[in-house]
């Protein structure tokens, strides 16, 4: 008994840190380039979008990228969504961050959050962690990747926008 009361309350201490967060929050990022940026100046105020939280070193993180970056063209012939991939490399592996956005070639922004303001802003425990927003207001999370999970990012957008 006691251990399906410590499970149940680790589960609902998960559930509601990692749903705390209703809006995107306000931070100041940086461009690939080293540039300031405000979160609020990234993210779709007409339409969605698809945060991700990511590192060079994360193999999943790289991979749901890179699926994403396969249907991105796609998503936007139905709907106006933002795609922006947040880089959590600290100061050790941030140099890695720019060659490997050059060498992938994804076709939306990339940028760095070293200090993990805006990762912590939200509530980001792992990675891939990926958000998604309709304006400002976050209408669902994700931790963790599988292959064809790009796939149901699609089928919630598609599902909110018909509400």
């Amino acid at each position: 008994m006691l251990k399906k009361i410590i499970f149940f309350s680790v589960v609902f201490s998960f559930h509601f840190n990692v749903n705390a967060q209703e809006n995107v929050p306000n931070v100041t990022l940086k461009t690939i380039l080293g540039n300031s940026i405000q979160s609020s100046e990234i993210i779709n105020d007409e339409g969605f979008s698809i945060i991700s939280f990511w590192a060079t070193w994360c193999i999943p993180c790289v991979n749901e990228l890179d699926a994403i970056n396969d249907v991105y063209d796609s998503w936007n012939e139905n709907f106006s969504i933002k795609v922006v991939a947040i880089s959590t490399d600290d100061a050790r592996s941030k140099k890695r961050v720019r060659p490997m956005v050059s060498g992938k070639n994804w076709g939306f922004d990339v940028y760095s959050d070293y200090n993990q303001e805006f990762k912590r802003s939200l509530n980001v425990s792992g990675i891939p962690h990926t958000i998604v927003a309709y304006g400002s207001k976050i209408i669902h999370r994700r931790i963790g990747y599988s292959p064809g999970e790009e796939v149901d990012l699609f089928k919630i957008i598609s599902n909110y926008k018909q509400k």
